[in-house]
């Protein structure tokens, strides 16, 4: 991938203040809101001794990759091919594969700086204790990102402008926030939804997020599932992904 490409996207991304505090601040600040209601500071029950703003910070990580990938990332890609500059990118050593390869590590990295931000402020304004599965925490994540940006993938290559990338992307945008465990989390749903939901990219992914949290493997199942999703999203966009 050409550095110059990636420095360059990188720099407009910057220049995108919608899109840094969607992506980098806006789940950050859900936790602390909803952090601040002191009956969320409660140990509850029905979620195993846990407090409300425990089973949030899990939220909050996957939140700011849904936004990136679903919201940022097609819109920006689509806008790109609507303007026509993949095509003029094709008659030049600069591959269109590079700006593409650029445009997912830079919403990559800007979900990782998200899930860091969420993680330190839970731990530093509620008390919520860090993952006690590091490892399996980390893989959790990246799997989940990948899977993110594999769906955004697909949403690029269904959406021919932005107008259509933009309505794509809302359409799938709300169902996986309720899969991720936005307005109930997944701990809270009843266990025949919760079963199903385990077997979305982002059930799975807050369900995995849980289980190392609490210092457990994440489990095969639910790491299976992100891979699985992963590549079948990924088979799906470079299949329909059009550079004009």
């Amino acid at each position: 991938m050409n550095t110059a490409v990636l420095r360059t996207e990188l720099r407009l991304f910057r220049r995108e203040p919608g899109a840094l505090f969607w992506i980098l601040f806006f789940p950050t600040l859900l936790l602390v809101i909803l952090g601040s209601i002191p009956s969320f500071r409660h140990h509850q029950a029905d979620l195993g001794g846990l407090r409300t703003v425990d089973v949030y910070v899990p939220v909050a990580v996957l939140l700011g990759m849904i936004v990136g990938a679903l919201q940022s990332m097609p819109q920006t890609l689509t806008g790109y091919r609507e303007r026509g500059i993949l095509r003029r990118m094709s008659t030049t050593p600069v591959r269109p594969t590079a700006l593409l390869s650029a445009q997912m590590l830079v919403y990559g990295g800007a979900a990782l700086v998200s899930a860091l931000c969420a993680l330190i402020v839970g731990r530093l304004a509620f008390d919520v204790r860090l993952p006690q599965q590091a490892f399996g925490y980390l893989l959790a994540l990246v799997l989940a990102i990948l899977a993110a940006l594999a769906l955004g993938a697909v949403v690029s290559s269904l959406s021919r402008t932005t107008k259509i990338a933009g309505a794509i992307g809302s359409a799938v945008f709300f169902p996986m926030m309720f899969c991720a465990g936005v307005w109930i989390p997944v701990q809270a749903m009843p266990d025949t939804l919760a079963r199903v939901v385990g077997y979305t990219p982002f059930g799975a992914a807050a369900e995995a997020l849980n289980r190392a949290a609490a210092g457990n493997w994440p489990g095969w199942t639910h790491l299976g599932v992100l891979v699985a999703w992963t590549v079948l999203l990924t088979a799906g966009a470079s299949r329909w992904f059009r550079w004009e």
